[in-house]
């Protein structure tokens, strides 16, 4: 008899459980404002992964789930479980290295790599995920690299990937800075990391992520300040530059270039100011928008490089913010 009644008891606590965390779920918070990758950022924490336009063998994928790992061990050891586990340094022991007919190094590459420990630790699961995913890069080498030995932009290509590494680096040391490293929203982002390292279904949430919904509304219409709003998105690339330095404010010569058919831009140029190695120096920098929100920055050094434009930006322009 006692078998019997409880069985359906443990049925009705599993079934409430479940619903109480369905229910909780959709209350979680993961803040990304500010962040360069906001959408994506946003997208993995609520398990949106169609919307997110990386995949898993991307080495920008991976440069930002190894780095969330360090990060998190460095500002929040305390919260790791007691099987923490230690990250492991890859190091190169042997190195190859071409030199031209001057005798002048012009290549060299590691031959033959060490493990070392890091003294930094890291959720064990989380480390395993990510030590599979090195070794599904691993086989997917040879292709991005014969991909990037015939890209007639390498030189161009090879920046902007510089350019991308140091925005993720950046949101990742100021993702523990804006939201707390025991909060429930930052567990649910990192099952949802690993969840997209290993191919694997996400725990998704209802409702979408601001980001696609103001895509779908589309930008505003009436008169925008440009120059403010190009000011902003050259700021906020110029964070990642490596050599230059964007002079804040100098944004002029605002030109649309073409209109949709609600009159909002397609295209809009200007020209700005900026400090390198030959001094002061001037360029431009046109802005692609796409359902009145812009969408791709190009600049005259590297024109067929497009640069994806923050997505917090974008949002509050697309709120109304730049309104004249």
């Amino acid at each position: 008899m006692k078998r019997l009644i409880l069985k359906p008891i443990i049925w009705i606590v599993v079934i409430s459980a479940f619903s109480i965390k369905t229910i909780n779920s959709q209350n979680l918070e993961f803040n990304t404002d500010g962040l360069y990758n906001a959408e994506l950022l946003d997208n993995i924490f609520r398990g949106h992964f169609e919307n997110i336009q990386l995949n898993r063998d991307d080495t920008e994928f991976f440069q930002l789930y190894a780095k969330y790992l360090r990060v998190y061990g460095e500002r929040c050891d305390k919260y790791l479980p007691t099987d923490k586990e230690m990250i492991m340094d890859d190091v190169c022991d042997m190195w190859k290295v071409q030199y031209n007919g001057y005798g002048v190094e012009i290549n060299r590459y590691c031959v033959q790599w060490n493990k070392e420990p890091s003294n930094i630790y890291a959720r064990r699961d989380l480390y395993e995920a990510q030590l599979e995913l090195e070794s599904f890069l691993g086989v997917n080498f040879l292709r991005e690299l014969s991909s990037t030995m015939n890209d007639q932009n390498a030189i161009g290509n090879s920046v902007d990937k510089l350019h991308k590494a140091k925005a993720l680096l950046y949101d990742m040391s100021r993702i523990l800075s804006i939201n707390p490293c025991d909060s429930p929203g930052l567990r649910r982002f990192e099952e949802n990391l690993k969840a997209f390292a290993l191919n694997m279904p996400s725990i998704r949430m209802a409702g979408e992520s601001k980001y696609t919904a103001m895509k779908k509304s589309g930008g505003p219409t009436g008169p925008q300040d440009f120059n403010r709003l190009i000011d902003d998105l050259v700021t906020d690339q110029a964070r990642t530059w490596a050599f230059n330095r964007y002079r804040q404010g100098s944004i002029n010569g605002v030109s649309i270039l073409s209109e949709d058919n609600q009159g909002r831009p397609l295209a809009i140029k200007a020209d700005y100011r900026y400090s390198g190695f030959g001094g002061d120096s001037g360029g431009w920098v046109k802005i692609t928008f796409s359902n009145g929100l812009p969408n791709g920055i190009y600049f005259f050094d590297f024109p067929n490089n497009r640069k994806s434009p923050s997505s917090s930006i974008v949002a509050s322009y697309a709120q109304g913010e730049y309104g004249k």
